[in-house]
């Protein structure tokens, strides 16, 4: 067996995410599991063990990850989660069509482990315990696609660390009152 497949197996089998129950607000308290969530970085270099998977069979559709700090103040927590969801349903979507389009093998390990942390942060996000009524996301960013599944990667990240972590601050107040109440 190539010692490269064998890795990435190793790495595919070590970044599973832990099949205990959690709730979205242990996501939101717990900076080290968030951060131990994101495998954008063992996803690149992966990627870059790999040969000839960063060229992907099909185009996949980025989402809108830029900030514009005034506009994000001003919407409600639900918008904020809607935008967040609307980005990762939009790459969740993209990874599987074109996973679906992919030969068994090292690139399409990468697409499954992709398509499945999108879907934990689907989860986790969908869970958030936000008040108000859910409303639609609005994005003024003009879509762009890609074939390149760094690209894809950078996006992702970007997501992660734009997006999600912004709207992450804004709920960690929470913890204090979460922390107070388990206490008891």
């Amino acid at each position: 067996m190539d010692l490269r497949l064998l890795l990435l197996v190793f790495c595919m089998v070590a970044s599973e995410v832990p099949d205990i129950q959690t709730r979205p607000i242990d996501f939101v308290c717990d900076d080290h599991a968030r951060r131990d969530m994101n495998m954008v970085k063992e996803l690149e270099a992966a990627m870059n063990d790999c040969s000839g998977s960063a060229l992907l069979p099909s185009s996949i559709q980025l989402p809108c990850v830029k900030i514009n700090k005034a506009s994000w103040e001003k919407k409600s927590m639900q918008e904020k989660r809607g935008d967040i969801l609307a980005a990762l349903g939009t790459l969740a979507q993209g990874v599987r069509v074109t996973r679906m389009l992919t030969t068994p093998g090292c690139q399409f390990s990468l697409l499954e482990r992709l398509e499945h942390s999108i879907t934990n942060y689907l989860h986790i996000v969908t869970h958030l315990e936000l008040t108000g009524e859910a409303e639609s996301p609005v994005t003024s960013c003009p879509s762009q696609v890609t074939q390149n599944l760094g690209q894809v990667l950078r996006h992702f990240s970007w997501l992660l660390t734009g997006k999600l972590e912004w709207l992450i601050a804004e709920l960690k107040t929470q913890c204090q009152t979460e922390r107070l109440t388990s206490n008891l």
